[in-house]
């Protein structure tokens, strides 16, 4: 029930009186000894919880009421009030509270309609013992409520107490705003506990319950704390909702004036004749129509500027498209680089950054060859040749073709689409450098991508702009990042992709690595086609197994093996000597690496396919040297000046530390059941000794090494093959059914899979059958079939440099790669003797004596 305010006519002068009703509240009610348990009429209200020692206005048009009013009325003008528990509605099945307040009728005045308008006082706090309902009369026990906790006089504690509150319902006015001058006046003075903390319940707009929770309290100091407390939240929310309030308005006042100055300024520029000056969105449009986009995109960037012009400034959807426009702008849609047509200066440029890698130079070249031819052939007008029709557009425009973009002189050349190439080989060999001398080359812009651990298709094709902090994707990122529709893109580390629940980049590359739709490449960002077929792609990786067939079928694949020794050597003294030096200060310095030293590096402090430990295995001795230099006066403000150091193989243990590589899985002299096979790996070439025993037991095979399953079906065919042979071969075992074998691969920590140890498993078997040692430093690689032919293998460079790397004396070869053999450098063709051999009785007569086979 909520207090009635001043009404005209009939109720005009009625709440005159009340004012003159609170000096009665000077002399506060006693609840003293003297009050007994009375029985008086329930008035129930909703949502109104009246207290002692105050005046309230109330309209009664409920029949419960009204029936209770009457009834007091007829008695002695007083009521016991409570707040109802269920407050819905009001009925007769409504509980009332425990906890009430007995009030007094000071006035009241009986309306046309039946209801009633009152002034109420009330007079002390009291719990109901019993309730008697009965023709709608609801009749109460009320006992007084006995008030305990503060002592008579008050002590400093009590004082201080009813200090703080009253300061604290002081700034809880000043909040609020809804406190009258009269309740504050008369909080600030009063020296009584009880009068205080009914003053500032009944004036403090609380919830029902809380004002309910805080009438019941019998403890007076218990019930000011809770009512400080209360306060307290009270006031701290209001001071965060001012504080909030504040910030708002100041910012809606910011943008209001904003807007308000830029409107004023239109209209000083129309006033000034100035109408025709370039804003925001015509900057765009002329930025945009710059970059001369396909029809399609400049359709789209007007809708968006149209409906950004709609837009307030600073509104969210504006900074989204704002921001979506400036990425349209900022992207190369036509401008060229003009490549290099000279063939000489190219292959120069190739050679100086790179040693070898013939194979990927060549490429190169022929890309450069061809764009010469063609733009030769459409500036003497050839039509209808083979050059011309490899084009995608012919060289006399139609009508509906588009003109030549001014930025390319030459257009048929900008329509041949750019070849995918893939650069396969080990760590360290070079190949994401040779993107950078591809570009430098070419004349092109350089930019590149590392797809190392990239698992979100987001990162390839962009999110859409709806997103918050929405980007296009790495693609157009680096399209926009070298400034032209025609850069060398290097995608670095492609088969070190990942998929999760965020999608598959790798299949987001689908398009983007096809030359058939690259031309129309999408991002979700930009939501327009964006041509790639111009781009140079070219791709890194250590292993084709890793890359999705679909993804490889598009790129043309450029091995680029390891390094043999002597290539190794040259690389050195070319590239890596002069390049540390550089980077460490002593480039005027006398400092020189003897070849016999660079090979002892090469042989004992590095185990790779590539050069990068060969590199930091330099760089290691060149900042020892540096450290010797400065400690002699070189490089200072002394007189020394020049400095000069020959490094050689017997200082190499001091600048280094001890050997890293002894080949130690070698043996140099032949033992039983012992023989060497080749693998390769991602990080290059290795050697793979095999080690097999026998000893009686039931004819069963035990493999160990953490073989791969291939492997292990490698050894049962191997183990098949000699049992079928068993005639032809002196055996020292006269049962192979009671005959146990254990083939071991040292270095088990290390997965080893493949089928090209076949020949070497059998070999190693037919040792230990035979009890014959095969000959010393000769390894060899091949397939076993259960026939006994030996298939090709692959990765033949890395197994050949690992051979010699381990000082092996011959290697046998399957017959097959004999082409591939001529193909490789001549230097490791030199560098160890190779047999051809096409089935295993070549490849046992080879590494075994005459003594194994029986004689005819």
């Amino acid at each position: 029930m909520k207090p009635g305010g001043k009404k005209p006519g009939l109720l005009s002068g009625f709440f005159s009186g009340i004012k003159e009703n609170v000096s009665l509240l000077l002399d506060p009610v006693s609840a003293g000894a003297a009050l007994q348990a009375e029985d008086f009429p329930l008035l129930p209200l909703r949502d109104l919880v009246l207290f002692p020692q105050t005046v309230v206005p109330l309209f009664i048009t409920y029949l419960p009421g009204m029936i209770a009013l009457e009834q007091a009325i007829a008695r002695d003008n007083r009521l016991f009030a409570a707040c109802l528990k269920k407050h819905e509605r009001i009925t007769d099945e409504d509980e009332p509270c425990s906890t009430g307040t007995v009030v007094r009728i000071i006035q009241h005045l009986k309306l046309p309609d039946n209801t009633y308008r009152v002034v109420l006082q009330g007079e002390y706090r009291g719990t109901i013992t019993a309730l008697n309902s009965q023709n709608g009369l609801s009749m109460v026990r009320v006992e007084p409520l006995k008030i305990t906790g503060l002592s008579d006089p008050l002590n400093t504690e009590d004082l201080g107490l009813m200090r703080s509150l009253q300061k604290s319902f002081v700034q809880y006015a000043e909040y609020s705003k809804k406190i009258n001058t009269d309740t504050l006046s008369a909080a600030e003075r009063t020296e009584n506990p009880e009068r205080l903390a009914n003053l500032i319940c009944n004036a403090s707009y609380l919830k029902s319950g809380q004002k309910t929770e805080l009438l019941g309290m019998a403890d007076t100091r218990e019930r000011l704390l809770a009512i400080l407390e209360t306060l307290e939240r009270e006031n701290e929310i209001y001071s965060v909702q001012k504080n909030i309030s504040g910030k708002v308005r100041s910012r809606i006042d910011r943008h209001q004036r904003e807007y308000i100055l830029h409107e004023q300024l239109k209209e000083i520029n129309k006033e000034l004749g100035k109408d025709k000056i370039e804003d925001e969105f015509a900057l765009l449009e002329k930025s945009i129509a710059e970059k001369s986009p396909p029809t399609e995109v400049i359709a789209k960037t007007s809708k968006e500027i149209a409906r950004l012009r709609k837009l307030q400034p600073l509104s969210p959807e504006a900074g989204v498209l704002r921001g979506y426009l400036e990425w349209i702008s900022d992207l190369p849609w036509s401008g060229s680089s003009v490549d290099s047509g000279d063939l000489a200066e190219a292959g120069k440029i190739l050679d100086e950054d790179h040693f070898g890698m013939r194979k990927a130079k060549d490429r190169i070249l022929e890309f450069i060859a061809v764009r010469q031819l063609l733009s030769w052939g459409m500036g003497n007008g050839e039509q209808g040749t083979g050059i011309v029709d490899k084009t995608e557009e012919s060289s006399t425009p139609s009508p509906q073709s588009p003109v030549p973009s001014p930025q390319s002189p030459v257009p048929s050349p900008q329509s041949i689409k750019g070849p995918i190439l893939c650069f396969i080989g080990p760590p360290g060999t070079g190949k994401t450098s040779l993107g950078k001398s591809v570009a430098r080359a070419l004349g092109r812009r350089f930019v590149r991508i590392s797809l190392g651990g990239v698992r979100d298709e987001a990162e390839i094709r962009g999110h859409r702009k709806t997103y918050v902090g929405a980007l296009p994707g790495k693609i157009i990122q680096s399209m926009r990042k070298a400034g032209t529709v025609n850069p060398v893109f290097l995608l670095d580390e492609i088969d070190k992709l990942s998929s999760d629940f965020r999608g598959d980049p790798a299949s987001a590359l689908l398009e983007v690595l096809d030359p058939e739709q690259n031309s129309t490449f999408q991002d979700h960002y930009l939501e327009v086609p964006f041509d790639l077929s111009r781009v140079l792609f070219i791709t890194t990786a250590n292993s084709l197994h890793t890359i999705p067939y679909p993804l490889l079928d598009r790129m043309e694949i450029i091995e680029v093996p390891g390094y043999g020794e002597n290539e190794k050597l040259a690389i050195a003294k070319q590239f890596l000597v002069p390049k540390e030096l550089r980077e460490n200060g002593l480039s005027e310095s006398k400092i020189i690496f003897k070849d016999d030293a660079i090979r002892d590096i090469i042989r004992y402090w590095t185990m790779e396919s590539g050069v990068r430990g060969l590199e930091r295995e330099i760089a290691r001795c060149i900042r020892r040297i540096a450290r010797h230099a400065v400690n002699k006066g070189y490089g200072s403000d002394k007189p020394v000046t020049s400095f000069g150091k020959t490094l050689t193989p017997k200082i190499l243990e001091k600048l280094l530390g001890r050997r890293k590589h002894k080949n130690d899985v070698v043996y140099k002299e032949a033992h039983i059941g012992v023989t060497y096979g080749l693998a390769w790996t991602e990080t290059g070439g290795t050697i793979l000794p095999v080690e097999t025993l026998r000893y009686e037991g039931g004819g069963e095979l035990l493999i160990t090494g953490n073989l791969g399953d291939v492997m292990k079906e490698s050894a049962s065919i191997a183990l098949s093959y000699l049992r079928s042979v068993k005639e032809r071969y002196n055996f020292d075992v006269k049962n192979l059914n009671k005959t146990d074998f254990h083939i071991h691969v040292p270095e088990g920590a290390i997965p080893k899979d493949g089928p090209s140890a076949g020949i070497t498993l059998a070999s190693s078997l037919l040792s230990t059958l035979c009890r014959k040692p095969p000959l010393p430093g000769v390894a060899m690689t091949g397939e076993l079939t259960l026939t006994g032919r030996i298939l090709p293998i692959g990765g033949l460079k890395e197994k050949l440099l690992a051979a010699v790397r381990n000082k092996m004396v011959k290697v046998l070869l399957p017959k097959d790669n004999r082409e591939e053999w001529n193909e490789l450098d001549k230097d490791i063709r030199e560098a160890i003797q190779v047999e051809f051999v096409e089935n295993a009785d070549e490849v046992f007569s080879l590494l075994f004596d005459e003594e194994i086979s029986k004689k005819p």
